[in-house]
C-alpha cells in the first residue's frame, strides 16, 4: 500500500522529534496528504456521476423510446440529454458527494490507512481539512450550475418533453386578477395562449381605495414587450361625483404584464437563473399572485443542497472512516440508506410548504438542520 508506506515516513518524521527542526518537510507532507485525498475524493466523485448517468440514460430513453424514434436525432441529443445529463447529475450533487466520501473513505479504512494517518499525528479534525476543501470546490461548481448555467440550458431540455413527450405547458386560464402596478387592478375572465387573446377584460385604477377609472374591453391580444390590443372597449373616469365614459373599436396600450406572469407552468421555475427567480417572486408578491411557491422552493433549494454538500461530507467522512466487520459493503449499504432517507425527507418537507403548513424556506433547511444534528454526533463520536 503506497499510502500506508507514505504514512510511516510522517509517522517517522513526528517520532524522531523532528517537528520543530525541520516545518519545511513537515508542511511539504501534509500538503501530500491534502492533494492525495482531494484527488481520491473528486476522483470518486466524478467516476460515480458517470457510471449513475450511463445508467439513467439507458431507463430515460426507454421510457421516452417512441419520442426517441419520432424526434430528430440532433434535438434528442443536442436539446434534450446534453441539457438532461447536467441537469440530473447537479440535482443529485449532494447525494454524490456523499456516495463518494463513503466509497473511498472505506476503502481507506479498510486497508488501515486512516488509522495509519491518525496514529502519524494528524488529529481527526486536520483530517477532515481535505474534505471539506474537496466539498468546497463541488459545492461552488454545483451551485453556479443551479444559479446560472443550468436554467437557460433547461428551456430547450423542456421544451423537447413539452414537444417530443408529453405537453404540460399551461395554454390556458381562467378568473385571472392580479395587480400590475400599485392601485390598478387588472381581471380576464378567460385566456388562451395559443392566439395570445383575453376575453372580458377590466383595468379598474385606484387611489386610496377609491376608484378612479374603470376600462372594459371585450378582447385584449398580447402583442410583444407588455404591449396589448384592445377590442371594443369603454373608459369610465371618475372624478368626485362626476362621471365620463368614453368609448372606441381597437386601442393600443401598455401594461406591466405579461402571460407567463399568470399562466404558470409546472417546470417554469427550472429556466430562472437565481437573479430571475428572486426578481420573479418579488414582483409576483407584489401583484397578488398565490401560486408561486414552487419559485420560493426552488430558490431556497439552490442555497439548501450548496450546504448539504458540507453536512453529508462530513456524515460520510465519520461513518466511513473506522474499519468495521463486514469491510466496506456495510458503509456503503448505511451511506445508501441514508441518501435515500435525505432524498425522501426533502421531497416530504416540501410537499409541507405547498400546502402552506410551513415556509418554503423553513421546509427547504429543515433536512440540513436534522443532518447538521447527526453530523455533529457523529463527528463527536469518531474524534473520541
Amino acid at each position: 500500500m503506497i499510502f500506508s508506506k507514505y504514512i510511516e515516513k510522517i509517522k517517522a518524521f513526528f517520532t524522531k522529534g523532528g517537528e520543530n527542526s525541520n516545518p519545511y518537510v513537515k508542511w511539504h507532507h501534509i500538503k501530500q496528504f491534502d492533494i492525495y485525498i482531494i484527488k481520491k475524493f473528486l476522483g470518486t466523485y466524478v467516476f460515480s456521476i458517470l457510471l449513475l448517468l450511463a445508467i439513467v440514460v439507458m431507463f430515460d430513453i426507454n421510457e421516452k423510446l417512441d419520442a426517441v424514434l419520432t424526434a430528430p436525432w440532433k434535438e434528442t441529443v443536442f436539446d434534450y440529454f446534453m441539457n438532461f445529463l447536467p441537469y440530473f447529475a447537479n440535482q443529485f450533487s449532494p447525494l454524490f458527494t456523499f456516495i463518494a466520501v463513503i466509497f473511498f473513505t472505506s476503502k481507506l479504512a479498510d486497508n488501515s490507512e486512516i488509522i495509519a494517518m491518525l496514529s502519524s499525528g494528524i488529529s481527526y479534525k486536520r483530517l477532515m481539512l481535505p474534505y471539506l476543501v474537496s466539498a468546497t470546490i463541488i459545492a461552488s461548481f454545483s451551485f453556479v450550475l443551479s444559479a446560472y448555467v443550468i436554467p437557460p440550458a433547461n428551456i430547450k431540455r423542456i421544451n423537447y418533453t413539452n414537444k417530443w413527450v408529453k405537453n404540460k405547458s399551461v395554454e390556458y386560464g381562467s378568473n385571472i386578477q392580479l395587480q400590475v402596478s400599485p392601485g390598478v387592478i387588472a381581471y380576464l375572465s378567460r385566456y388562451d395562449n395559443r392566439t395570445k387573446t383575453g376575453y372580458r377584460f377590466s383595468l379598474e385604477k385606484f387611489d386610496n381605495k377609491t376608484l378612479k377609472s374603470r376600462l372594459i374591453a371585450q378582447s385584449i391580444k398580447y402583442d410583444t414587450l407588455n404591449r396589448w390590443v384592445l377590442q371594443d372597449y369603454s373608459i369610465r373616469n371618475f372624478e368626485n361625483l362626476r362621471e365620463t365614459i368614453s368609448y372606441g373599436t381597437k386601442k393600443d396600450t401598455i401594461l406591466n404584464m405579461e402571460p407567463k406572469d399568470f399562466l404558470i407552468s409546472k417546470n417554469d421555475q427550472e429556466v430562472l437563473t437565481l437573479p430571475q427567480l428572486k426578481t420573479y417572486i418579488e414582483r409576483q408578491k407584489d401583484r397578488g399572485v398565490a401560486n408561486i411557491k414552487n419559485f420560493e422552493i426552488e430558490m431556497h433549494k439552490r442555497y439548501a443542497m450548496t450546504a448539504a454538500a458540507f453536512i453529508l461530507t462530513i456524515i460520510g467522512l465519520t461513518l466511513s472512516s473506522k474499519k468495521v466487520k463486514g469491510g466496506m459493503g456495510v458503509n456503503i449499504g448505511i451511506g445508501l440508506v441514508l441518501s435515500f432517507t435525505y432524498i425522501l425527507f426533502t421531497t416530504i418537507t416540501s410537499t409541507f410548504a405547498i400546502s402552506g403548513y410551513t415556509s418554503p424556506m423553513v421546509a427547504m433547511w429543515i433536512p440540513n438542520i436534522v443532518y447538521t444534528i447527526i453530523a455533529i454526533y457523529l463527528y463527536r463520536k469518531a474524534a473520541m
